[in-house]
């Protein structure tokens, strides 16, 4: 496994690290014993979700022990839409999985590679891939929801009240053609909620290269508009409205107290149920930088509460 990932398991106790082959696409895997009571242990390993030709799209999988039926949350990274991988944010994956929840971890195609909708075409894909093989992992279809962080907060939140857009849907899946992306609950970690707002600040700051990374995925910023949940949801078009989540700090550099209570609002108004948790001085990407803060721990909580409740084997039957 990684370095980061071995870092990231440095309090729990790994009982077996294999480089046994667990099947088809899987690369090697660790079982991790928790070390807090009523806790689970559980499996990490890399799977591959899609394959394009000759090139196979890696996912992290945190599969509690036992048969469940748990939660499940498809998780996207952040990266400014332009780099990072499965592995960001595993702190909180490996928590998650800890608490019950299944995480599938996915990679897809940044911005260098191709720009948007591209991500959110192997985005939706994933929420359909996951949907389709969850009852493999001890979850269901109807207990799958997303998290993501930063701009992965920004196409989780996407991908959920859009989950049927032609765009996002273009990539079949060939075992499961029938299959919805439609979400049981979405988690947006400090979001880039309004990217224009962020643009215009990047572009302030003398921070040019932040700023090139909103040019090379969104191409103009006509797309950054057309892009925006809450625009989205004020222009009036046809969403889906799962039950969400979203928190971030008081201080987060990028999308201020007021546009988040503005996202909230208008999440609402058009039919949506919202949690908005704001956390007294965090900045952006505190969860992840600093997982042992209190506001980190208060987020951390919030979240696997949301998820339990959202992903619950009892909703999930309604």
């Amino acid at each position: 496994m990684a370095d980061a990932v071995k870092r990231a398991l440095k309090r729990r106790t790994v009982l077996q690290a294999g480089a046994a082959m667990l099947g088809a696409g899987l690369l090697p895997a660790s079982t991790v014993r928790a070390q807090h009571s009523g806790s689970y242990e559980f499996l990490v390993k890399d799977i591959v979700y899609r394959r394009d030709g000759d090139r196979k799209f890696l996912a992290r999988l945190y599969q509690p022990a036992g048969t469940g039926p748990f939660p499940a949350v498809l998780q996207v990274h952040g990266g400014a839409w332009n780099n990072k991988s499965r592995i960001d944010g595993q702190n909180t994956s490996l928590n998650l999985a800890e608490a019950g929840i299944v995480v599938l971890a996915i990679d897809f195609r940044n911005a260098g590679e191709a720009p948007y909708p591209a991500s959110l075409q192997d985005i939706n894909y994933g929420i359909r891939w996951l949907k389709a093989h969850a009852g493999e992992f001890g979850s269901s279809a109807n207990q799958v929801g997303a998290y993501g962080t930063s701009s992965g907060g920004h196409q989780a939140l996407l991908a959920a009240i859009r989950p049927d857009d032609p765009r996002y849907r273009a990539l079949p899946l060939a075992d499961a053609p029938e299959m919805d992306a439609k979400l049981a609950f979405v988690v947006s970690g400090w979001g880039v909620l309004f990217p224009l707002e962020r643009y215009k600040l990047a572009k302030a700051q003398g921070k040019a290269d932040l700023a090139k990374d909103h040019d090379r995925f969104f191409g103009s910023e006509a797309t950054q508009i057309e892009a925006t949940p809450a625009l989205i949801l004020e222009r009036g078009e046809k969403v889906f409205l799962p039950p969400a989540l979203v928190f971030q700090g008081t201080k987060d550099q990028w999308t201020t107290v007021e546009l988040a209570e503005r996202f909230a609002s208008d999440y609402r108004k058009a039919g949506g149920s919202i949690d908005l948790l704001l956390l007294d001085g965090a900045r952006h990407t505190f969860l992840n930088e600093h997982p042992f803060d209190p506001n980190s721990k208060k987020a951390l909580k919030t979240m696997i509460a949301f998820v339990k409740e959202h992903g619950s084997e009892r909703r999930a039957a309604r």
